[in-house]
């Protein structure tokens, strides 16, 4: 860091150009750290105001000084959002964003934001949570990791083995392809279109979960609803209550196939899913329209 005095406007242009080259990469970290977009964007602008600080003639690697950066303040992003989570009204889901097809054909990307381990990550600590994004999502090194969390790299291994464990056990057990998730989607649409009960039972796994995400502004399942039956009832007898014409579009939300829901033609959420053997296990439906904001125009990201 320098002290303080003005940066002459060549390092300013440089600081500039190095940090609008790995914005994208920035705005990853920081959105797999926290779920939401909005504050992975208030963590890109802290990073640029301490970037700027920097005499970067002293920084060896100017991006793993920027992942480091970004990882510190999504901490404290991390921190305060907990007390926030705590006092939100019902579930909690990600900020669902619109993405290019091609972070689909990008496995790897794809689960890294994909909503059912976005939720997996929600019950890690912050530091473990940071550990398990950088290591697994980023490849960055247990040095690297160990400087952005203020850890010894001996301990960094031993949270990111234990941060590993704890999500294995937890996210979907077998890699499903885009294709057929649209298959599912597209069943899925259908049903939901028709109002077919039996049909929509038909299409959901056993011990499918359904979280939905009203923030307290739209009415949503206070809880997650678990079982085809309890679900597909849930589901159907919301649509049933409905007097608005329901139109159910596909696109490509966090990486994966999803549906826009709108309601006489004004967006009333999104609705993402995971699917294992042909059926849907989980079903995220955002509607709190403070969460809706980044569905209308696609999000870069990227994990390089």
């Amino acid at each position: 860091m320098n002290d303080g005095s003005p940066v002459s406007d060549h390092s300013t242009d440089q600081a500039t150009d190095t940090f609008v080259a790995h914005r994208n990469l920035l705005f990853t970290v920081a959105y797999e750290m926290l779920g939401s977009a909005a504050d992975a964007e208030d963590v890109l602008q802290e990073t640029w105001l301490r970037w700027i600080k920097v005499d970067l003639a002293q920084v060896r690697d100017h991006r793993a000084y920027l992942v480091r950066i970004t990882t510190r303040q999504a901490l404290n992003r991390l921190r305060t959002m907990k007390r926030r989570k705590e006092a939100y009204v019902g579930s909690w889901l990600p900020e669902p964003m619109l993405t290019a097809p091609d972070v689909a054909q990008d496995v790897e990307l794809a689960e890294s934001v994909s909503m059912a381990l976005m939720l997996v990550l929600e019950t890690l600590s912050p530091t473990e949570r940071a550990v398990f994004v950088l290591r697994e999502a980023f490849d960055v090194s247990y040095d690297e990791i160990a400087a952005a969390v203020d850890k010894t790299p001996a301990a960094v291994r031993q949270i990111a083995h234990r941060a590993r464990r704890h999500v294995d056990a937890r996210r979907p057990r077998q890699a499903v392809s885009p294709s057929e998730t649209r298959a599912a989607l597209e069943s899925f649409r259908r049903v939901i279109e028709t109002g077919d009960l039996q049909g929509l039972i038909d299409v959901l796994a056993p011990d499918v979960v359904l979280v939905g995400d009203g923030g307290g502004i739209k009415q949503a399942a206070p809880r997650p609803v678990t079982g085809a039956q309890k679900v597909a009832r849930f589901m159907i007898g919301g649509l049933a209550k409905n007097e608005r014409p329901l139109t159910v579009t596909p696109t490509v939300v966090n990486g994966s196939p999803a549906l826009l829901v709108h309601l006489d033609g004004e967006l009333d959420g999104v609705m993402a899913i995971s699917v294992e053997n042909a059926r849907i296990t989980g079903l995220y439906y955002v509607r709190n329209p403070e969460k809706l904001t980044r569905v209308e125009s696609e999000t870069p990201l990227t994990l390089r």
